[in-house]
């Protein structure tokens, strides 16, 4: 497969990340994301399908694993691989499949941040004034799970917008892309000289 100069230009890791590796890394990336997802839509299902009070709500690995619930280095280091992972495969996105993924890496970015305050709340002992627990500044106004099964929808949506469109690239997009993402053959039609 012959590469296309673009913006993604570099070496090493992130090169190889967002070249070669892109389609097989991004599809590890979103197995992760879509079952941390299914985590919160389990969680949600207990609560308001099945009736079951919050504590006892706690997905499906937090039912075997309960302190994984309640873990919130765990929480935060999920935040934080979910960060990772959008900032460094971004560099292989092009055109409106980038923008797309750039809103979701805007989202998570903040999303991030609420976690870290609960990290942090739980490592230096503080509360936000008038809360009764470790909380995030959204969540002094929506409940935690609906929060968080509502951060997490609207990162996934986003991320799925531009995995739709960086797979059906336009001929414009095609030209810029220089991971393994494209269609081969669409790839050898786009790049091929026309004839005259």
């Amino acid at each position: 497969m012959s590469v296309v100069k673009g913006n993604t230009s570099r070496r090493g890791v992130l090169g190889a990340i967002n070249g070669a590796h892109h389609r097989a890394i991004l599809g590890l990336y979103m197995v992760i994301v879509l079952a941390h997802w299914a985590e919160h839509l389990v969680q949600a299902y207990q609560i308001w399908a099945l009736g079951w009070a919050r504590p006892q709500a706690r997905g499906v690995l937090g039912m075997p694993f309960p302190w994984l619930v309640s873990s919130e280095w765990l929480h935060y280091g999920y935040a934080i691989v979910m960060l990772i992972g959008l900032f460094a495969l971004r560099p292989g996105f092009v055109g409106r499949a980038r923008t797309w993924w750039t809103v979701a890496l805007v989202i998570q970015f903040w999303h991030h941040i609420e976690h870290l305050l609960l990290l942090l709340q739980v490592q230096l002992g503080f509360l936000l004034p008038g809360a009764t627990a470790p909380t995030s500044l959204v969540q002094l106004v929506v409940p935690r799970v609906e929060l968080h099964l509502f951060y997490n929808s609207i990162v996934f949506i986003p991320m799925l917008v531009a995995m739709y469109l960086h797979l059906r690239p336009n001929d414009s997009e095609l030209r810029q892309m220089q991971c393994s993402c494209a269609p081969t053959a669409q790839r050898r039609m786009t790049l091929a000289p026309t004839a005259g």
